[in-house]
């Protein structure tokens, strides 16, 4: 049997067509995309497939139909007339001053005005040589132009910290893409990706009619894979997969599941994998957190902890369809923009209150948030020679030492800087620290008398947790033992530790307290 190819990193439709690797076939959307308007726009998270869909849009557009031979495309009633694409791609390219994104534009313009004879206008800014180029290639072709514009949002998002810069990039890309709508009779079909949505409403605000089908139900399984692609593409890759890992199928699609499934982009869609990180485990026969180590969500930690936001209490928040879709840089609750961003997705939709409730999709992006939102708090937890690096916490609870967990952490708030002395801090510190540190975690486990406030489970070991805040350790013990936390492991052959910690925090004391006891 032939061993698959799979395209980890090729997003060129024509080379992935012609290189024999498989593709999960997307383009039974061709037909209801070139029909659903003359401008359409797609938010989807990073390396989710937006560049693979633009290119075979460019490839269907170009009149390339050999490329879909026994694709759904070919079967169905599509105009296959050649026409002129502009393909702008801002996935490449510095931004990180004024002059990035302009010689960006100037690099792609340079491009078609070589392609199509056309000659460059120096005295042009980028915006009027766009729409010079739109005018040019219609009058040399008579034909209507095909725009394709990949992550526009690329440039705001490098200049996130910088206002000044970002509100220059935010007027290049307005003055930019304006001339959409003057060129209108000129342009056959435009469609505009992102990651986030942020900027669309004031850089594309002359577009009158941007059809946003992000979260529509037609396009909720446009980019990302259902577990049935899954198996239709991919079942010999994840018995691979199983071999290796010396178990059987169902366990390991179980733990691909776990790992990188749970992405919902609208309410009548499916559940969805990441691609990324499927392609990878497949390629390097192993399970690991490929889409999250591929990208950094440096400024999302640090509004989470600018705005003191509970980590355990980032699962479950609820939000507006409005929150979700028409988002700013600016804006105080950072949570929409993770959803938009791939950090979080849809959990659940009450019709009653008609408010999203945003979850992390999977434990690679929980986990992974989790690792990176840490040292936000504590930057020595990643130094290997500090008292308080994660792994001296992570031993502990793995080998049982629940006193040494808790007299490390009680330092190492000891050794927090003076304003950095809260209960929101402490109580973050600890429950990330805790989480991590076990094989498996529960914030706010659910029993029949109450919920606990984390539960942390390793191979030998499960820690039940009750956190205070300048009240008493017996209090939170009390609360354990009343509630009967530790009754649901009675038949568990772990040993089980309930640990009781009190915040004491007034202007003569800042300490951990704390108790533990054996069952």
């Amino acid at each position: 049997m032939t061993t698959p190819q799979y395209p980890v990193g090729i997003q060129t439709f024509s080379k992935l067509i012609r290189g024999g690797y498989v593709y999960v076939d997307k383009t039974q959307y061709i037909k209801s995309l070139t029909s659903q308007g003359q401008y359409i726009f797609l938010s989807r998270p990073r390396r989710f497939g937006k560049s693979l869909l633009l290119s075979t849009l460019e490839a269907y557009f170009e009149g390339q139909r050999e490329l879909f031979k026994g694709l759904a495309a070919d079967s169905m009633d599509l105009d296959w007339t050649s026409s002129p694409v502009l393909h702008f791609d801002f996935n490449t390219g510095k931004y990180d001053d004024i002059k990035g994104l302009e010689n960006r534009l100037s690099s792609h313009l340079e491009k078609y005005e070589r392609k199509y004879n056309i000659l460059p206008r120096s005295d042009y800014d980028p915006a009027l040589r766009f729409e010079n180029l739109i005018s040019e290639i219609y009058e040399k072709t008579g034909q209507e132009v095909v725009i394709l514009i990949d992550e526009y949002d690329k440039p705001l998002l490098a200049a996130e910290e910088n206002k000044d810069l970002y509100e220059n990039h935010q007027r290049t890309l307005k003055n930019f893409f304006s001339n959409l709508k003057s060129m209108d009779r000129y342009i056959r079909f435009a469609m505009i990706t992102g990651v986030a949505r942020f900027a669309k409403v004031s850089i594309f605000s002359d577009i009158n009619n941007l059809n946003d089908i992000s979260m529509v139900n037609e396009y909720a399984d446009i980019c990302g894979w259902s577990e049935e692609e899954l198996l239709r593409y991919f079942r010999q890759g994840i018995e691979k997969l199983a071999s290796e890992r010396e178990e059987d199928f169902e366990d390991t699609l179980q733990e691909m599941r776990k790992y990188y499934d749970g992405y919902l982009f609208a309410l009548k869609g499916n559940r969805l994998y990441n691609p990324y990180s499927v392609l990878k485990a497949l390629t390097n026969n192993e399970i690991d957190p490929y889409w999250f180590d591929s990208g950094t969500p440096t400024f999302l930690a640090k509004r989470i902890r600018k705005r003191h936001i509970f980590p355990s209490d980032i699962n479950g928040q609820k939000c507006t369809r409005k929150d979700l879709i028409a988002v700013g840089l600016n804006d105080r609750n950072p949570l929409p923009l993770m959803f938009q961003t791939g950090y979080l997705t849809i959990g659940d939709y009450n019709k009653d209150t008609q408010l999203y409730e945003l979850r992390f999709p999977n434990q690679e992006v929980e986990i992974g948030f989790y690792e990176y939102l840490l040292p936000a708090y504590v930057p020595e937890i990643n130094d290997p020679f500090s008292p308080f690096d994660f792994t001296l916490f992570k031993d502990d609870l793995a080998e049982g030492r629940p006193e040494d967990f808790m007299r490390r952490l009680a330092t190492l708030l000891k050794n927090l800087p003076y304003e950095d002395h809260s209960e929101p801090t402490y109580r973050a510190i600890t429950f990330l620290i805790s989480y991590l540190s076990g094989t498996r975690a529960i914030a706010e486990h659910h029993g029949y008398k109450g919920r606990t406030d984390l539960e942390v489970f390793t191979s030998g070991h499960i820690y039940i947790f009750e956190f205070k805040y300048n009240k008493s350790v017996k209090e939170a013990m009390d609360q354990i033992c009343d509630r009967d936390y530790a009754g649901r492991y009675a038949l568990d052959s772990r040993q089980l530790f309930l640990i009781a910690a009190n915040f004491i925090e007034d202007k003569d004391t800042r300490a951990l307290e704390y108790e533990i006891e054996s069952v």
